[in-house]
């Protein structure tokens, strides 16, 4: 057990969401660039959920969302019963100061069914897309994170 402490107290593993950690420095320090469709909304609302609102901003986050909405399932009279819905965010963070601090790409996936109504099929096909921007912002905040202690 001792040894185990001893090993620990040499790490420089820090919470993130602890006093001083990487969270701190992230929290109302990320402008994000406005959204223009309703899944730049999304994406939006959630990084700012996580990261706060910008009060005093030293970053800018830049972000290209790209989704495919693909049938996956088939009837034997051809009508799709359900889609995946696919998306990825390319997306880059820059120090306002100047000079790029990280970037990266976040993908992800979710699904619905088609099978009821004309309503529930589009409210299904909404929420799938609203539960994908709120995938790929916690991607994006967790690399965020992982990255800030390296930042200048």
């Amino acid at each position: 057990m001792a040894l185990a402490g001893a090993a620990l107290a040499g790490c420089t593993f820090t919470p993130a969401y602890a006093p001083g950690g990487p969270a701190e420095a992230l929290q109302g320090a990320v402008r994000v660039d406005s959204p223009d469709t309703k899944n730049g909304f999304d994406l939006v609302e959630r990084l700012e959920e996580r990261l706060g609102r910008p009060t005093d901003p030293r970053f800018k986050l830049a972000y290209q969302i790209k989704t495919d909405r693909i049938g996956v399932g088939v009837t034997t009279g051809n009508a799709i019963t359900r889609y995946h819905l696919r998306g990825r965010v390319d997306w880059r963070l820059t120090d306002m100061a100047g000079g790029s601090v990280t970037e990266g790409v976040a993908e992800g996936f979710t699904a619905w069914s088609a099978t009821g109504s004309t309503v529930s099929g589009l409210a299904a096909e909404e929420d799938a897309g609203y539960r994908l921007m709120r995938i790929l912002a916690d991607q994006i905040v967790t690399r965020l994170l992982a990255s800030v202690g390296h930042t200048p």
